[in-house]
């Protein structure tokens, strides 16, 4: 038992010496290999790599292929806009009132240029300019602009740096010479407040019209703002196809750029430097209309300005003087400027007695005042006219009388009558701004003031003072009216377009030709004898308006103009027709300031008569300088 427990042992024994060797083998070799899940947590991320790589290649390739060929595309192909020049403006003899001009300007493609400081600068020491305001120009228009979008660093650079510049561009990286159309007025300042002016679109404009963009030209003021639409032309496109580099490889052209389209006016160059003339450099405005058609021949606003200055780009300096002179140059008088009317309200005053019925033969003595209350009411004429009926009252002007027969009919009546007659509303003509003026009412001053109507209050309306204001070209359109039947004309400016009634003034024909009527005896007898004319049916009304309460020199005197400081001399007016040939006119001056109508508006009308019936217009025309190139 002892011998076999042995030999089992024995053989135990050596079994586990065998075993030794492949235990030592398999724990080193489960000691040296890693573990599983590190060899899954590797595999995994193998897969996920790959995995990103495949996807990303599918959604670079396949996905946004198309995308990337086309931005491949676009950054080797450029767009260049061609711009289109605007219509000119013509007058009616086809004379150039508004032309296009050649102008150069550099501009600046960020997306080629490696150096934007060191480039400014040699901006800056080209053209002499200081570098400061080179880069808040750049800052600017960076802002504002698409990273692709050229910036246009200047405008309007002289020809004799353009050669220089154009052999130096290819060593500037980025900067390119630009060929652009700057606007022209030959004219000057002639026609400055009706032409307007255009300047850079500003970013509200590019808001409100996506086709502008930055350095487009815009109507800013006049005809220019007003037949934009019209004036502006439509852009033409270049394909330039660059290398690497940015060098032009080819160049095609994709779109043609069409020009605005051309406008004529129904002016007269000729006429209006004649009434330009006339008006002697004073302040103030004449209006020339045609009665039976609407369209205006002249239309003079004084003083002007230049409006060259704005095409080119107003300096601040020039700008500050415009804007802050005592003679305002940038008002459009005309339209834009409203006056008491004087006694040439006279005229509305009679229309409206005449259809409440008051006889035109009734006399009312005028003694030279008249008392309402505690107030006293003088005529101009301080010693009276005497016995005055409606006719002699419009032919001398006698205030006296129109106070009493404003009593009959009243503030209410006298309101709504004045509106239907074109007072209070603008008269439509196509220009921008145009005021629309004030008839009073007892409403009006209840709003205004907080207070009721007085008497006297209907005393000063009955004779163009107190709150009544008008502007020149209604008085035009309202003249124009009593000489073609009743109609309310538009005023027009444009030569092709067809005769426009805004209404109908509500008097009979009867009435229309009282007033016309007593107008001519005004001429030939009366205040406005100074524009009566032999080989010409003529009519007229003056008016002296007071801009300060009466003033009275010693003796109970009225105060002459050169007694008085300028701002408080009363304003001429006169209101005319003249009708020669069967050609009918209808001019109104208006003379800030200038004292009598009689004296002083009157005489500037007799010369534009003049030169209307007199065949000087086609003489002056041949003899005025053309300008700046201009054709007839």
């Amino acid at each position: 038992m002892e011998a076999d427990s042995n030999n089992f042992m024995l053989g135990e024994s050596q079994r586990q010496k065998g075993l030794r060797p492949w235990i030592k083998t398999y724990v080193e070799t489960e000691r040296h290999q890693p573990p599983r899940f590190g060899v899954f947590l590797l595999q995994g991320l193998v897969g996920l790599l790959f995995f990103v790589v495949v996807t990303r290649l599918w959604y670079l390739q396949i996905h946004r292929g198309a995308e990337f060929s086309r931005q491949a595309q676009e950054n080797r192909l450029r767009y260049e806009r061609i711009f289109a020049p605007r219509g000119r403006i013509l007058d009616e003899t086809g004379r150039v009132l508004a032309d296009n001009r050649i102008a150069y300007g550099l501009s600046l493609l960020r997306e080629d240029c490696h150096d934007i400081p060191a480039t400014l600068a040699q901006i800056s020491a080209f053209f002499r300019l200081p570098l400061p305001q080179i880069w808040d120009k750049y800052q600017q228009d960076r802002i504002k602009m698409k990273p692709y979008e050229p910036i246009l660093m200047l405008t309007d650079i002289p020809f004799d740096q353009v050669a220089r510049i154009a052999s130096d561009i290819p060593d500037w990286p980025g900067l390119e010479l630009v060929v652009r159309s700057k606007r022209s007025y030959p004219e000057k300042d002639l026609f400055a407040h009706i032409l307007g002016y255009v300047a850079e679109v500003n970013e509200k404009e590019m808001a409100a019209d996506l086709s502008l963009e930055m350095g487009d030209l815009a109507g800013k003021q006049g005809l220019e703002l007003e037949l934009e639409k019209q004036l502006r032309g439509r852009k033409g496109l270049y394909v330039v196809e660059v290398d690497a580099h940015a060098r032009v490889l080819n160049k095609t052209l994709n779109q043609e750029p069409q020009s605005g389209r051309e406008v004529r006016l129904s002016l007269n160059t000729a006429l209006q430097q004649a009434a330009w003339d006339a008006l002697g450099g004073e302040a103030g405005c004449i209006v020339v209309m045609e009665p039976d058609t609407g369209k205006l021949r002249a239309l003079v606003t004084s003083p002007a300005y230049d409006n060259n200055l704005f095409a080119a780009g107003i300096s601040k300096r020039d700008w500050e003087a415009l804007r802050t002179s005592n003679r305002f140059p940038l008002q459009n008088r005309v339209i834009q400027s409203v006056y008491p009317p004087g006694s040439v309200w006279k005229l509305i005053m009679a229309s409206l007695f005449l259809e409440r019925g008051i006889n035109p033969r009734e006399t009312v003595h005028c003694a030279g005042e008249v008392k309402l209350g505690n107030q006293i009411f003088r005529c101009w004429k301080r010693e009276g006219h005497g016995s005055m009926d409606m006719e002699n009252a419009v032919i001398h002007s006698c205030d006296v009388y129109f106070y009493l027969m404003s009593e009959r009919v009243g503030i209410d009546k006298i309101e709504a009558f004045a509106k239907d007659f074109g007072f209070g509303r603008p008269t439509g003509i196509d220009l921008p701004h145009e005021k629309s003026g004030l008839v009073p009412s007892r409403s009006w001053k209840k709003r205004q003031f907080g207070r009721g109507w007085a008497g006297g209050e209907t005393y000063n309306v009955s004779i163009g003072q107190g709150y009544t204001l008008v502007t020149p070209l209604q008085i035009a359109v309202f003249v124009s009216a009593l000489l073609n039947g009743g109609d309310l004309l538009k005023p027009q400016l444009l030569d092709n377009v067809p005769r426009e009634s805004a209404g109908r003034v509500p008097a009979k024909a009867e009435t229309l030709n009282f007033v016309a009527n007593a107008m001519r005896k005004a001429v030939s007898g009366g205040t406005a004898h100074v524009v009566s004319r032999k080989d010409a049916d003529m009519g007229g009304k003056t008016g002296t308006a007071q801009v300060v309460k009466l003033k009275m020199a010693a003796g109970d005197r009225r105060l002459r103009a050169s007694e008085m400081e300028y701002a408080q001399r009363d304003h001429a007016w006169i209101a005319t027709f003249g009708i020669k040939n069967g050609k009918s006119y209808v001019v109104v001056v208006m003379v800030e300031h200038g004292g009598g109508g009689s004296s002083v508006a009157g005489p500037v009308a007799a010369k534009i008569y003049d030169h209307l019936f007199d065949g000087s217009a086609k003489t002056k025309f041949a003899q005025r300088p053309l300008q700046n190139g201009q054709t007839n």
